[in-house]
């Protein structure tokens, strides 16, 4: 149940991105794209999630994941504070 639930989190984490990006194609809103690249390292964090919990149970990937959630929450953090509008 676990691998489901894993994989529907990556499913949605990529389909944002790609929602994201091609708004910020659109638009050239630059928040879309710190949002956009927040969403594209948080679905690299989720799949470390799936690695580490299913494909290979005996090998920690806990510093990979802390490492791409606190890359995931600097780059929204950089986009709303530089982006004025």
């Amino acid at each position: 149940m676990g691998e489901l639930i894993y994989t529907l989190c990556i499913l949605t984490s990529l389909a944002c991105t790609w929602l994201l990006f091609s708004s910020y194609r659109r638009t050239r809103y630059r928040l879309l794209f710190w949002s956009g690249s927040c969403f594209a390292v948080m679905t690299l964090n989720n799949l470390f999630l799936l690695l580490d919990k299913v494909v290979y149970p005996t090998v920690d990937f806990m510093p990979l994941r802390l490492g791409s959630a606190l890359l995931a929450c600097l780059l929204l953090l950089v986009g709303l504070i530089y982006e004025k509008e």
